[in-house]
This record gives structure tokens, C-alpha cells and sequence, in this order.
């Protein structure tokens, strides 16, 4: 838990719920955005989501995960993340059927019906999360999930007014003015409440506004005196937000072109499940990359590199792409010796084989693509951690093992389970070695020559949410000089590998690897080589983009929503006397004016 002090004796320790009239509303951003301000105003301030369902995660420094949009709104607040920000995240792993993750770890997997029943275990855990971090900070912004008026999920709630009635919280609704209807959908929301939930909303905002604000105004001094509540705000469309986003629908716009005129043109497979695509964010900050997400073979056989990226349901998905003809599309690009790059659940599909007797499906071995000589098990217990390593680089600034292997590859072997490493020119592998996963099992083979003391290596770090154990049978690793893996001492003084490169196929278990900003342009150079072309890389650091979105957000706040408002309801809790909605037909001949009477 990281080293925070002790909330002020002498000032409240407020708390605000940011609820929303749809999902992709914008709870998210304006949640972070508020925290921004606050730390920036010397609050010593902490998100929280009761709970979140998505599929893009984040591990903590003590191994523990939670939603990737609270890891962001922690480092809004100069923090890092830790599990009580999000006491439960709901992973979905089919169309009915979700992994409950409870405080950071693995709590079972039930069907809706079924959460709907293990909803009371989890209450208290969401309780005493939010309780604890109110006793350690000043203020604690609470994001709600998808909208409070979904009454046939109000019984038993915990993350939207079930919280705010529970932990005593003023909240603020937010909608969408871009998607249209956003002054019904505001009064709609409040009025589908019963009155005691309705009691908590303190006042809306209106997100993503384009044109005149003065157009506008009449609209929000009827919704204001409809409802009794002010409007805290109208915050203006702002381009380049895209942060970190937790939901799919994010993923509507997911295309990103570039500003050079002959770019890099990296395609990203459109998985049915796709996990921790925010993977892809800092391709995204690059000049020189057209990154677009598709399923279109076409494409995929095309572009200067393929991202295969990671899955929630990985054997599933495996068997989607084969359905679509993407396996097929895949292995032509590769013998055509165009770069694919694998990542966690995309790194497992490009193996010889998935061996799943229960974790995700129970099928068995399913036979995977072939194109990388690696396999993987499927075990119950997740790993979740944090890993830095360096890049393997040849002494031409290569992939190590990108030029060995290259004939197999083309060849469509590279993948043949039991395939042993052999000495490859340039790859500085030793020889054989027995199958092992990288970093879990026994000790890697002896790094490629100047490994150890960070030649021809960059930096490179992730961590790792996955329940597969990828043991390599050859070619050579992606990353070496693990730490983490050293820290075990399971062999002390062997260096620990990660990942597998044959020809132009590339893999790795590590989430966040393309953050790391040499590391990102070795493997853009490493695609743009086998086009013949050299790469550009911009000059931003993924990192500094990201602080200065987070920048932008608490900007926002300042700047457009009434930030004296959201002090006094973090201050002085609930304001009472708000007015009760009717819902439902009005009185023949009633007037419209008195819907809020």
C-alpha cells in the first residue's frame, strides 16, 4: 500500500459519487479530471469504483488488480494503484458468464443471475473499501457504473445510489451531449429514481458539448428548473482525451491515422473478446503509425505489422479467428515475411498448442496457429504482477532471433511443438534447452551475449494478468534480465527470458511493454525493416502524453463545471431539501411546470 499520510484532523473527509445517464458517458474522464484538480489544489484525494466490468485491467505494486481506469484516476490523484480502489471487477468471459475479481484476486465466476445472488458477500468488501480510504484521505471521488436509473439492477446495488444511500454521498450525473437526447436523459434519469435515491442527486453536468454555448443556455435553464438541481457545468469536446478506457464502446473510434504521408500501417486483430487494448495507446501517439483495428483479412494479410493483442477468452477467440479465415491470413502474411507481434492472449494463439482443462472452456489441447514454438497451459491460479526486463537487440538493432528461424518461418514449421532452439547466427542463443516457461519454471537458457550487462539491449517493463503458462520450446526470447524473475532465486545467477521471436513472428506475455518508449521503437523499426523502410519515431514520451492529458482533464474541471459547488457537496455532504421527480403519466390538465413541484 503506498506510503499516503493521514487525512487532515481538522477538515472533512468528503466523498462524491460521479454517476452517469449511459455508459461511455464520460464518468470515467471527469472522475480522473476531478481528481486532477483536487491533487491540484494540495487535496490529498483518491478514486474508487465500487465496481467495474471491463476487460482492460492494471496491477498494482503489490500484485493485486483492478480496472485500468481507476489505475489512471490513481495516478490523476500522484498515486499508485491499490485494490481498494476497485474492491470488485467483473471480467467477462462469455456472453452471460463474468470472473469476479474481489480486492485484487480471483473470487469464482458466476453467470448474472448468479451475481445478482453473491452480491450481499461483496457488499461489505465495497464498504469497508471506501470506508478505509476516507479514513486516509480528504476527499475520495467515487465513479459509478453504466447509469442509476437501471431499476431492474437497483436491488442489491452497491456502486451507484445503493452506494451513495449506504456511505452517505452527494452525486453528480453526467451525460453525453453528443450522442443527442442529453436533457431528457438527465431528466429521465432522476426521475426514474425512487425518492430517497433521488435525494442524493446534487446537480448534472453536460459532457462533450460542440458549438455556442449561448444555444445551449435556454436548454439548461429549463433542465434546471425542471429537475431543482443546478447544472454544475458544460464541458466542451475535447480532442485527444483518449485515456486508458475501460469500456468497449470505446473501441467505435479505436482508429488512429497518422500525420506522416507514407506511415507504418499497423493493423490490430478485432478479437470478440479483446482484453487490455489500452496496450495499443502508445502506438497511437506515433507520427509515423496508421493504426486501425479490423477483422478484414484483406488488411490484416496487408499491413506493415499485425498486432494479435490479448483475450479474455482466449481459446474462443482462437476459434472465432479461424472461422473468419483470420488464421489463414496470418500465416500467409508471415510467410510473405511481414511481422506479426503477439501479445499475452495473441501470444498464446501464435503457439503450437492451448491446453485448457477447465479454466476457460475444458476443450483439451486445441491446436494453435503454429507460428511460434511455444505452448501453453492453462492453470487456475492467475498470475498478476509486475515485470522489467530489457529488449533483446542483435548487434544490428534487430529482434534477437529475428533473422534465426526466418527460413522456418517461411517455411510455416516455426511452431512444431518440441522444435529445439538451435545456434543462429547473430541471435547469440546458446543451444538447446528443456521446455520452460520464461520467468516461472526452471532456468532459462544463458542470455544472448552482451544481455547481461545491458548491451544491445533497451529498457523494457509490463506486468502480466493471464492464467496460461507459456513454456518456449525455441527460437529466442523477446526480453531478457528480468528482475522480478531473478528475485524468486529459484536459480540464482541465471538471467530470466520473456516472450519468443522466430523470423517475424514475435511474442509476449507482458501487458504495457509498448508504453516503454525504446522499447516501442525497436519494435516499429524491427516491422519497419522487413518493409524496407526505415521508422520515425516521434519525439513524445508516453508518459509525459499521459500526464499531460491527465493535465487537460483537471483543466476542464477548472475551467467549465462550478468547482465551488463540488467543494461544498465534498464538504457538507448531501444538500438538503432537494425536490422529488413524478414519474409516470401526468394529471389530465396538469401543467408541465409542475413535473418538479
Amino acid at each position: 500500500m503506498p506510503d499516503v499520510p493521514a487525512a487532515s484532523s481538522d477538515r472533512s473527509t468528503g466523498a462524491l459519487l460521479v454517476a452517469g445517464t449511459t455508459s461511455d458517458a464520460g464518468k470515467s474522464l471527469l472522475t480522473a479530471g476531478i481528481c486532477r484538480w483536487l491533487h491540484r489544489e494540495g487535496v490529498r484525494v483518491a478514486p474508487f469504483k465500487a465496481q467495474n466490468m471491463a476487460l482492460n485491467a492494471a496491477v498494482t505494486p503489490d500484485g493485486l488488480e483492478l480496472g485500468r481506469a481507476q489505475a489512471v484516476q490513481a495516478a490523476a490523484c500522484g498515486l499508485e494503484p491499490e485494490a481498494l480502489m476497485n474492491p470488485v471487477l467483473l471480467k467477462p468471459t462469455g456472453e452471460r458468464t463474468s470472473q469476479v475479481v474481489l480486492l485484487g484476486r480471483p473470487y469464482g465466476t458466476a453467470g448474472a443471475r448468479d451475481y445478482r445472488r453473491l452480491r450481499a458477500e461483496l457488499r461489505d468488501a465495497v464498504l469497508d473499501s471506501l470506508a478505509t480510504l476516507r479514513s486516509r484521505f480528504d476527499a475520495v471521488v467515487c465513479e459509478g457504473a453504466g447509469s442509476p436509473a437501471e431499476v431492474n439492477l437497483r436491488e442489491g446495488d452497491f456502486v451507484n445510489m445503493g452506494l451513495a444511500r449506504a456511505a452517505g454521498l452527494p452525486a453528480i450525473v453526467v451525460g453525453d451531449i453528443d450522442r443527442g437526447g442529453v436533457l431528457a436523459a438527465h431528466y429521465g434519469t432522476i426521475a426514474l429514481l425512487e425518492p430517497a435515491d433521488q435525494a442524493h442527486i446534487a446537480g448534472t453536468v453536460i459532457n462533450k458539448f460542440r458549438g455556442d454555448p449561448g444555444l445551449l443556455e435556454p436548454g439548461v435553464r429549463r433542465l434546471e428548473e425542471l429537475t431543482g438541481r443546478p447544472v454544475l457545468g458544460v464541458v466542451p469536446w475535447a480532442d485527444g482525451l483518449e485515456l486508458d478506457a475501460e469500456d468497449g464502446l470505446a473501441l467505435r473510434s479505436f482508429d488512429r491515422g497518422a500525420s506522416t504521408a507514407d506511415p507504418l500501417r499497423v493493423a490490430v486483430v478485432g478479437l470478440r473478446r479483446i482484453s487490455n487494448f489500452t496496450d495499443l495507446d502508445a502506438l497511437a501517439i506515433e507520427p509515423d503509425v496508421d493504426l486501425r483495428l479490423t477483422r478484414d483479412p484483406d488488411a490484416i494479410r496487408d499491413a506493415d505489422l499485425v498486432v494479435l493483442p490479448g483475450s479474455k477468452a482466449t481459446v474462443d477467440d482462437l476459434a472465432d479467428l479461424r472461422a473468419a479465415g483470420l488464421d489463414r491470413a496470418l500465416a500467409e502474411r508471415v510467410a510473405a515475411g511481414r511481422p506479426v507481434l503477439g501479445v499475452c492472449g495473441g501470444y498464446q494463439m501464435l503457439g503450437a498448442a492451448i491446453e485448457d482443462a477447465g479454466v476457460e472452456t475444458g476443450t483439451g489441447t486445441v491446436p494453435g496457429l503454429g507460428l511460434l514454438p511455444v505452448r501453453t497451459t492453462m492453470h487456475a491460479e492467475k498470475i498478476t504482477r509486475r515485470r522489467t526486463g530489457a529488449l533483446a537487440l542483435d548487434d544490428a538493432g534487430g529482434l534477437t532471433g529475428a533473422r534465426a528461424g526466418a527460413a522456418a518461418a517461411a517455411r510455416g514449421d516455426a511452431g512444431l511443438a518440441g522444435t529445439a532452439p538451435t545456434t543462429q547466427d547473430g541471435a547469440g542463443l546458446a543451444g538447446a534447452a528443456p521446455p520452460r516457461e520464461p520467468g516461472d519454471g526452471a532456468p532459462g537458457p544463458t542470455a544472448p551475449r552482451g544481455m547481461r550487462n545491458g548491451a544491445g539491449a533497451v529498457p523494457a517493463g509490463g506486468y502480466e494478468i493471464r492464467h496460461g503458462r507459456v513454456v518456449r520450446h525455441g527460437g529466442a526470447p523477446l526480453v531478457v534480465g528480468d528482475p522480478v524473475a531473478l528475485a524468486a532465486e529459484e536459480a540464482p545467477g541465471d538471467v530470466r527470458d520473456e516472450g519468443c521471436v522466430v523470423g517475424v513472428v514475435a511474442g509476449t506475455s507482458w501487458h504495457g511493454l509498448l508504453e516503454h518508449d525504446e522499447a516501442r521503437h525497436a519494435l516499429l523499426r524491427w516491422a519497419a525493416a522487413h518493409r524496407g523502410r526505415p521508422f520515425a519515431p516521434g519525439t513524445a514520451r508516453f508518459a509525459d502524453v499521459r500526464e499531460r492529458r491527465l493535465d487537460q482533464l483537471g483543466d476542464l474541471v477548472a475551467e467549465h463545471l462550478d468547482t465551488a459547488a463540488l467543494r461544498r457537496l465534498l464538504d457538507e455532504g448531501v444538500p438538503p431539501g432537494l425536490p422529488t421527480l413524478a414519474c409516470g403519466p401526468l394529471t389530465q390538465g396538469r401543467s408541465p411546470e409542475g413535473v418538479g413541484s
